[in-house]
């Protein structure tokens, strides 16, 4: 009588976009491999639904979605933990409730926003989560009045390592909502980027309709100033200054700080060095996906859900194959794709190596853009 062959088990860490892709990519490919989760929570927060959330579009209960039932269905293993480092040439994962042993390791924390920037406690940063979000829409209600101060930053050290998207979303939102609510003309909403070109990754066609659209909205711009620091009333740049009775501020990405505990190589700006199949180079059996990593790729090549997605999707058959002992080289495309919403419109961006689109603001991309979201979490339900 012959011994079955032992269970081979892939670890996944993180439970957001890529790492719930990883997970479905694995268990389509492979009926018998172990998976198992690592994350602080058995739940996905939809942070693209955060932007309707100061509208009251969205409460917290539409955008956190428990996972037990989509991980009972895919047969894995769940570990309620924080990620604290690696040993064992990444066979053994280092968290909170112990050590995890492992054949083979997928990465998809995400991560960190940069935190340096004096004065930083002033502002709030809304894709931290949906606590800031709710933040922004009880502070919203509380004002009779005043300045609000709309922007972000990047990492300078990795320029890629952004997300500036959502911030046009909640400089388009909150004037939309404040004129639906029919107060607009007490407030003054400025928006500001150390970039003189604003989500340029967007492409140049995006960037002249974002700058029209807030001329024609009444918001007004401060850009091409590196930021200096942030006061309780005011932002100030190398530019000059100016005031701001509320500041939405999105600073660049950077690693998790679990990464120091470990021999993962990095990039120049802190992030999982991967290559073109997102295998960690040096390091066996070991993938990264989302926002984790940096790709090679176009210098517009975007931190969001849908780049997440199509990296885990070539991660898993490639660590597959790995653990296997077969040759694979499956590669992700490169794609931009987003709709720039305003609570009741939104214009339509999509961006691959051979061609930029921009469809303007309509009613129908609005409607698109909370369609994907009921048809994307349904699978997760």
């Amino acid at each position: 009588m012959t011994n079955p062959m032992p269970t081979r088990n892939i670890t996944v860490l993180g439970a957001g976009f890529a790492g719930l892709s990883l997970i479905r990519e694995l268990r389509r490919r492979d009926a018998a491999v172990g998976i198992t989760l690592v994350a602080p929570r058995a739940e996905l927060h939809y942070l693209p639904g955060i932007i309707w959330i100061p509208s009251g579009l969205r409460r917290r209960e539409d955008l956190v979605v428990p996972l037990g039932n989509f991980l009972a269905r895919q047969r894995v293993d769940f570990i309620a933990a924080e990620v604290t480092g690696l040993s064992d040439d990444g066979r053994t994962v280092r968290t909170t409730r112990g050590d995890v042993p492992n054949d083979a390791l997928a990465i998809a924390t995400g991560a960190r926003f940069i935190k340096k920037l004096p004065g930083i406690e002033h502002a709030i940063t809304p894709c931290e989560g949906i606590d800031a979000a709710e933040r922004i829409r009880d502070r919203l209600r509380g004002m009779q009045g005043g300045r609000i101060a709309i922007g972000f930053g990047g990492n300078p050290k990795e320029p890629v390592a952004m997300r500036g998207g959502p911030m046009f979303e909640f400089l388009f939102g909150i004037d939309q909502q404040l004129r639906r609510e029919g107060r607009r003309e007490r407030f003054e909403l400025t928006f500001f980027s150390p970039s003189t070109s604003p989500g340029s990754r967007l492409g140049e066609k995006t960037v002249a309709y974002l700058l029209k659209e807030m001329a024609r909205r009444g918001i007004s711009t401060r850009l091409g100033h590196k930021m200096v620091r942030f006061d309780a009333d005011r932002v100030v740049t190398e530019g000059g200054e100016f005031p701001a009775d509320f500041i939405l501020f999105m600073p660049g990405l950077t690693g998790s700080t679990w990464f120091d505990q470990t021999a993962l190589p990095r990039s120049p700006g802190g992030l999982i060095l991967a290559d073109a199949h997102c295998r960690v180079p040096g390091i066996e059996r070991v993938v990264v996906a989302g926002d984790a990593g940096s790709f090679p790729g176009p210098d517009w090549m975007p931190k969001q859900a849908h780049m997440a997605d199509l990296q885990a999707k070539a991660a898993a058959a490639n660590l597959l194959a790995d653990l296997d002992g077969r040759p694979s080289g499956e590669t992700f495309a490169t794609e931009l794709m987003c709709i720039i919403d305003s609570t009741d419109r939104g214009a339509l961006v999509w961006r691959t190596p051979k061609r930029c689109v921009l469809l303007p603001s309509s009613r129908v991309f609005h409607w698109l853009k909370r369609g994907f979201e009921t048809r994307y979490l349904r699978q997760y339900r």
